[in-house]
């Protein structure tokens, strides 16, 4: 692993370094540094197949820390740390990192991975609300306790990790085995939260033109729900709680 200096002026560190965590790993990136993810770069996912060699690209320009998506297929989300902010960064793309910390999730193959990257320097402390309407609720008001329900059971794996990582989603049936439901139930309401989400202007989550659902969709709809926070480790309380109370139900039927 190797952080490639970028040479920069002597405005280039004015941002400070900027710290990763993933899982257990720790890396302080350097101001004026240049620091890459993928599967043959500074942080590498060697062991998935899906990741590109060189996927995402950390640098600092003029003192502003940012992010850039190289690769060519795989999408990111990036949200502040309290999830009131969020983007999708397609392939091509770039932004700034102007919070004190940043989250950033990507899925490849059927593993999500989540790292943060926290400022030395932030431009912002605060980050500004991402949505919210003209009546006040935000998205995780309109969610039906069932809808919370799944998309907790959805994301699961992802909140339960104590630190930010790798995490392998469950499949279809694995998640409609844990509700105890049909998988014919289940995909109707998958469809339905993707659809509420979409309507909302959520990038990744909108059907084609013969009313098809993209097959990221059901990756895109855990990463923004743990990155906007619109589900956290406190719901899974509330999952545990239905299972345990259907479960129950089962066995005196």
């Amino acid at each position: 692993m190797t952080v490639v200096d970028a040479g920069g002026s002597g405005g280039a560190a004015v941002g400070g370094a900027l710290v990763l965590q993933f899982g257990d790993r720790r890396e302080e990136i350097p101001a004026g540094s240049t620091f890459v993810l993928g599967r043959s770069a500074d942080l590498s996912f060697d062991e998935n197949q899906y990741v590109h060699r060189r996927f995402l690209e950390i640098e600092q320009r003029e003192g502003i820390w940012r992010l850039t998506n190289v690769g060519s297929g795989l999408t990111a989300s990036v949200a502040s740390a309290d999830g009131m902010a969020q983007s999708w960064l397609a392939p091509g793309a770039s932004m700034p990192l102007v919070f004190a910390t940043t989250v950033v999730m990507f899925t490849a193959g059927s593993t999500t991975y989540e790292f943060s990257l926290t400022a030395e320097s932030p431009f912002y402390e605060v980050s500004t609300l991402w949505s919210q309407p003209s009546g006040g609720a935000g998205v995780a008001d309109l969610l039906s306790p069932m809808q919370r329900i799944l998309l907790t059971a959805l994301a699961e794996p992802m909140l339960r990790l104590n630190v930010p990582g790798a995490a392998e989603l469950p499949d279809l049936d694995q998640v409609a085995h844990r509700l105890r439901w049909s998988f014919e139930k289940l995909e109707r309401r998958v469809s339905s939260l993707c659809d509420k989400f979409s309507r909302r202007g959520i990038r990744g989550l909108q059907r084609d033109a013969e009313g098809r659902l993209p097959d990221s969709a059901r990756s895109r709809l855990v990463e923004h729900a743990v990155g906007a926070r619109i589900v956290t480790a406190d719901d899974l309380e509330l999952l545990d709680a239905f299972i345990a109370q259907d479960a129950l139900v089962g066995v005196g039927s």
